[in-house]
This record gives structure tokens, C-alpha cells and sequence, in this order.
């Protein structure tokens, strides 16, 4: 049964206290607050923050706090568990007074419960972080501030915000930054030349219109994978342009327990996408469609191979799959 909160925009000393042993952001840091007035007379841009979450309850609580401490003033938030059984409904429910609506019940999936959240959200722009991540400190303000976003009785905006990730591992330390170089549909579907050379987009660095992601269909809940670069694809395809502001947003979580950790699935699921996308652009020649598919192909085959060697000596040797595959099974009985 979902629950909607009372109170917006905490303080530090409003919210439970840290775990024993936690310091800096967000267990005792708190990031600097905006007033409600708005900026040059206007209302502070409404921003939609959703949480899909499934037994994250070692990190769901850090999440959760990086959001509630952005110290902004018009910011709504929805988390959507999937009916996680680890702990993570009761770390919820603790911090359920500032939260807009959450709820833990089985669901469709991570796509389906983002696209409840579009849909339940009023915000202009919006963004999701996944149970794992989290927002940096300062980061809703400082968009909103440098970017100046139009006032929610304006037109749709068509602009996609991106910014810059700090990428964490599974204990917070810090491990790099990045920030992509996607500026068209055809950066975007450039898998080998672009996305995959450092290029990528990280999905919670982020912001995008609301409505408008809505208007393309929002997230394809038979997407378990790739969903994120799916709307980009889709949002690039209606319209859309990608301002890039240099600001740090996100902080990324690498660990072994998440999807992207099975890069072959993930390479399988990216590639099926971008050549969905390609067929769907009216801007491609034929030309250009049938380069960019015969690229996909080879970068299909050629990354299915390397995967094939990393995973053992006999495969790196070039023994034929069928006989190395033989000699585990055989090793395995033994």
C-alpha cells in the first residue's frame, strides 16, 4: 500500500540519524538549501525524482538521503519497490515522511515502475536513480540554477540536461569521472565509434523533460537492459537536443550484483536497440542505415568473441567452442 508524505525539502536534523560510522555526504552533510521564492520572480522549476528499487537494502538508505538533502525547494519524489524482501520496505518507511509516495508491492519490472513515476509526477523535468546510486551533493540546485529551465506554464521544453557521473564502487570509493559525447541520434547509434569508446551516456546524470518522454512512450517495460539508451534514442527521434552543463550530478555504483555487470547480455540488449533506432530514423539515408547496421553486426561478432576468449585459457588458445565446452563439462564431473 503506498504512503505520500507530508513534508518537503528536510534538513539534516530532521531526518533519522546515520548509521554508527557513517560521515560526509549524505550522513552528516547536507547540500546548500534555495529558498522558495522562485528565480527572477519565477517559480523554482518542479523536478520528478524516481527510485525503482528491488532488494537494495545495503544501499537504498544512502540513496534515499541524496535525494531528500538537496536542499530544493520544489522537488518531488516517488520510490517504487518491487516488493523487496531484504529489508529495504522498512528503511523506506523510516524516511516515508518526506517522500511523495512510495510503495512495495510486485511490479512489472524497473521500466514499468519508472513509467508509474513519470506518470504519477507533475515535475517539468525529471530523472530516476536507481537504488544503488545517488545524486551529489548540490546537484538538483546547481542545474536548476546554471540551466534556467522555463517556468512549468511555458511550452514543453525539448532539452535533454546532461551531466557529468562520478563513478563509485560498491563501498563509495571513488573510481573515475565521466561524461559523454552524444549529440545526435547517429553519435548515439555509433555503438562501437562513440558509446562504447567512452562516449555513454550514465542514465542519473540525466535530466529530461517530463512530459515529452511521456509523449514518446516513456520507458519499454519489455526492456530490462537498455532502457535508458532506448529513451534517448526515442527522445533524439521527436526532437529532442542534449545541452551538456559540466556539473557533477551522479555518483554510479559499480558492483557485481547489478544487470550491467553481465556486459554480453547488456552488448546483446544495446544492440538490438540501436538497430531498432536506426530503422526508425527518417534522417538516415540508405546508404547510411545499411553502414550503420553492418557495423553493429561486426561489433556484435567481434565483442562475442573476445567474450568467448577472456573465459579461460582453453578459449583464448582458439580450440573449437564445442570441444573446449566438452572439456568443461567433463572436468566438472571430475
Amino acid at each position: 500500500m503506498g504512503k505520500r508524505g507530508s513534508v518537503r525539502c528536510p534538513e539534516l536534523k530532521d531526518l533519522p540519524a546515520p548509521p554508527s560510522g557513517k560521515q560526509g555526504w549524505p550522513w552528516t552533510e547536507e547540500s546548500a538549501r534555495l529558498s522558495g521564492d522562485g528565480q527572477n520572480g519565477r517559480e523554482w522549476p518542479r523536478i520528478t525524482v524516481i527510485t525503482p528499487s528491488f532488494n537494495q537494502a545495503g544501499f537504498i538508505e544512502e540513496t534515499l538521503r541524496s535525494v531528500l538533502l538537496q536542499g530544493y525547494p520544489n522537488l518531488e519524489y516517488f520510490v517504487l519497490d518491487g516488493g523487496s524482501t531484504d529489508g529495504s520496505a522498512d528503511i523506506i518507511k523510516k524516511y516515508s515522511s518526506w517522500i511523495d509516495y512510495w510503495t512495495s508491492e510486485p511490479d512489472g519490472g524497473q521500466s514499468a515502475a519508472i513509467n508509474r513515476g513519470l506518470t504519477m509526477g507533475s515535475g517539468q523535468y525529471a530523472t530516476w536513480l536507481n537504488s544503488d546510486d545517488m545524486l551529489c551533493k548540490d546537484a538538483i540546485i546547481r542545474q536548476v540554477s546554471q540551466i534556467a529551465p522555463p517556468s512549468r506554464s511555458a511550452s514543453v521544453s525539448n532539452t535533454v540536461y546532461v551531466g557529468v557521473c562520478l563513478i563509485i564502487d560498491a563501498q563509495g570509493a571513488f573510481l573515475s569521472t565521466h561524461q559523454g559525447r552524444v549529440h545526435s541520434l547517429e553519435d548515439l547509434v555509433r555503438v562501437k565509434k562513440i558509446w562504447r569508446a567512452g562516449g555513454h551516456i550514465v542514465q542519473p546524470e540525466v535530466l529530461f523533460p517530463r512530459q515529452m518522454a511521456l509523449a514518446v512512450g516513456g520507458l519499454d517495460p519489455e526492456n530490462h537492459r537498455s532502457m535508458d539508451y532506448e529513451l534517448w534514442g526515442k527522445l533524439l527521434l521527436a526532437g529532442a537536443r542534449l545541452c551538456y552543463t559540466d556539473i557533477p550530478v551522479a555518483m554510479f555504483r559499480k558492483h557485481k550484483d547489478q544487470k550491467t555487470y553481465d556486459m554480453l547480455q547488456q552488448t546483446h540488449s544495446l544492440l538490438d536497440t540501436a538497430a531498432k533506432l536506426v530503422f526508425q530514423s527518417g534522417s538516415f539515408s540508405d546508404e547510411t542505415k545499411c553502414e550503420i547496421l553492418e557495423d553493429l553486426r561486426v561489433y556484435g561478432e567481434e565483442y562475442r568473441d573476445n567474450h568467448w576468449m577472456s573465459t579461460g585459457r582453453l578459449a583464448k588458445l582458439g580450440l573449437p567452442r564445442g570441444m573446449v565446452e566438452c572439456l568443461r563439462r567433463l572436468r566438472a564431473l571430475l
